[in-house]
């Protein structure tokens, strides 16, 4: 039985679609995954473009050529640094129902997805059907903006808010971390001064640490007097993260995180990468 890792790459062929499958071919390499990348064609859309293709027969042509690109290129230089295959899938139907149903049946580790970043942001902190793919998929989830190319991190900045979780996602995190010897920062931001917070900080550091076989993490206790959001962006910068990693478990802290950096327009949200822990 082919237990390999599998990363699912959705892409339309735009640049940070190509920034995504840059970022999954790395991680595949890493992890010796099978990576697949994804296309759903939009035939509605096409017939407003092209109404004289009336079977579709210059758009799949079109698609088929475009994705038989990519994955020659992605075969190319992957395989022999790691990556166990690449191959490529088109569906037809809604993008985000057909990506997260392939996703399931395929029992992909990962989901790798771009986003527009900066224009997404008007309306959505992560783009429209990224942040549908964030909200409803049981998988996890690394989003990659359009202007993000991909560099090893040298920092990973996990944002915990002390959840029995932490244990089991901490591990995932320290996976990743082996891959490039990255830095672990495992930060809580509060808004207050408060004793207790220290007092709890100290006693999830000691539970926590038994979980951990890796030396390079550091656990961190952020007081920032205006919102979570904002402090967890003041220490991001200042820290020098590379991505930030969250676990949506908790629903509170994962919307409070993104509904209060909309109207703020947080700036590292539009320029590293986002990895969402969904499942164990």
């Amino acid at each position: 039985m082919d237990q390999a890792f599998k990363i699912l790459c959705p892409t339309d062929f735009s640049e940070c679609s190509l920034n995504a499958i840059e970022y999954a071919t790395r991680l595949g390499e890493k992890y010796k995954a099978d990576l697949i990348l994804f296309h759903v064609l939009n035939r509605e859309d096409y017939k407003k473009l092209s109404p004289s293709d009336v079977s579709g027969k210059h758009q799949n042509e079109f698609v088929n050529e475009k994705l038989n690109n990519l994955q020659s290129a992605v075969i190319k230089e992957g395989i022999q640094n790691g990556l166990k295959s690449c191959r490529s899938v088109v569906k037809e139907g809604s993008i985000v129902k057909e990506t997260l149903d392939f996703a399931k049946e395929i029992n992909a580790g990962l989901i790798v997805v771009g986003t527009e970043g900066v224009n997404d942001f008007r309306e959505n902190i992560i783009g429209s059907r990224a942040s549908r793919i964030v909200e409803q998929s049981d998988r996890d989830i690394l989003v990659v903006p359009r202007k993000v190319y991909f560099k090893a991190p040298r920092k990973l900045v996990y944002a915990s808010d002390y959840m029995e979780e932490d244990k089991l996602a901490i591990q995932k995190i320290v996976e990743l971390a082996r891959f490039f010897d990255s830095e672990i920062d495992l930060v809580h931001v509060t808004t207050s001064h408060k004793a207790l917070d220290k007092s709890l900080h100290i006693t999830m550091v000691e539970e926590i640490r038994p979980f951990i076989k890796y030396d390079k993490v550091n656990y961190v206790l952020k007081t920032f007097r205006d919102d979570v959001a904002l402090g967890l962006e003041n220490y991001l910068q200042t820290a020098k993260g590379d991505m930030l990693v969250t676990l949506s478990e908790k629903k509170s802290f994962f919307d409070q995180i993104f509904s209060k950096s909309l109207s703020k327009k947080m700036a590292y949200f539009i320029n590293k990468p986002l990895w969402v822990i969904k499942s164990f």
